[in-house]
């Protein structure tokens, strides 16, 4: 009998591309404390695919919007989502807390990539 470390390897070859492929896109960081989020505006590259990393430190659930970006997700309390966005033309597109919209609403801002301060 022909010992194997993985009965199916091409699961593995598969798989890791696709992490290596998640990390190379920008990460940008929102956080949810007392329905209110922080950043409200987010500047970002134009024509480039982005991450969008939302965590939610409030204890109850929050939903990021946004019509223009096309997004809708639920988040959980005390837990966090990665949101794909773009490649978007320069431009301002809006996004609010579906379940607090008067405190959660915020701005995703694509500007060109020379006007971006990190």
């Amino acid at each position: 009998m022909k010992w194997s470390f993985c009965k199916y390897p091409c699961v593995f070859m598969l798989l890791a591309p696709t992490a290596i492929a998640i990390d190379a896109y920008p990460t940008f960081k929102i956080e949810i404390t007392k329905s209110i989020f922080d950043p409200d505006v987010v500047v970002v590259p134009a024509n480039t695919r982005i991450k969008l990393l939302v965590v939610n430190n409030d204890k109850t659930a929050e939903e990021f919007k946004s019509g223009t970006l096309r997004l809708k997700k639920i988040i959980m309390g005390n837990s966090q989502a990665i949101l794909f966005v773009g490649p978007l033309p320069t431009g301002d597109y809006p996004f609010s807390g579906a379940f607090h919209p008067r405190l959660a609403s915020g701005l995703v801002r694509v500007s060109l990539a020379a006007e971006i301060k990190k």
